[in-house]
């Protein structure tokens, strides 16, 4: 797997549209830069890597538009050595992303083939993280409390086992909505008496959230 002088130039022209976009954390930026986001798609995908699309990957799931990943990251105000759970690991690609800004991530994913190759490459990037195959619904107890919560897939609302896996003043990015196709982005942050304090961050589109306490 190689990453050319070519696609360098191509994150760099995607850098600039998500800046044109409104995405200011310069970290999430430079770690767009730094991640050769043609290794997490399929090989019939790799000219059009670095445009702000979403792609289809395996398993009937989607790596996200870059712009998204930026957006939900941008949120949760991520801080080195913070302890972050992310619900759908999918292609790897937001771990990823997590793992530069120096995120201590657990990360669950239902379809173990994704679980697998997410393994790998975040292996072949030299970066660390809890990888779990599981029910990311349920949440991951183990680990709890979390710092952040990052959820990549459209839920019917907000799984109770999120809430109480955050800790007090914890942050929560999730797509939420009544439908399978269209959800509200979510920022929920965790009040003293156990209740999320939330805001509507926009319209977007997420494969669905599949689990006990999902679809």
């Amino acid at each position: 797997m190689k990453d050319t002088f070519k696609h360098q130039g191509q994150r760099k022209m995607l850098v600039k549209t998500l800046q044109k976009k409104g995405i200011k954390d310069e970290a999430i930026l430079q770690s767009i830069m730094e991640l050769p986001r043609h290794w997490f798609i399929p090989a019939e995908f790799e000219s059009h890597a670095y445009q702000d699309k979403a792609f289809p990957i395996d398993d009937e799931q989607t790596i996200s538009q870059p712009y998204t990943v930026a957006y939900q990251t941008e949120l949760l105000e991520i801080k080195p050595g913070e302890k972050v759970l992310e619900i759908g690991t999918g292609s790897g690609y937001q771990a990823a992303v997590l793992c530069l800004l120096g995120a201590k991530l657990v990360s669950i994913e239902r379809h173990e083939l994704l679980h697998n190759k997410a393994k790998q490459m975040l292996q072949k990037l030299n970066l660390e993280a809890h990888l779990i195959l599981g029910d990311g619904t349920l949440g991951f107890q183990k680990h709890a409390p979390y710092d952040k919560i990052l959820v990549t897939a459209g839920a019917p609302n907000i799984p109770k086992s999120y809430i109480q896996q955050l800790r007090v003043g914890g942050r929560i990015v999730i797509p939420v909505g009544k439908t399978h196709n269209e959800q509200k982005m979510v920022l929920g942050t965790k009040m003293p008496n156990g209740e999320l304090d939330y805001q509507l961050k926009g319209d977007f589109r997420f494969v669905p959230l599949l689990g006990k306490s999902g679809w």
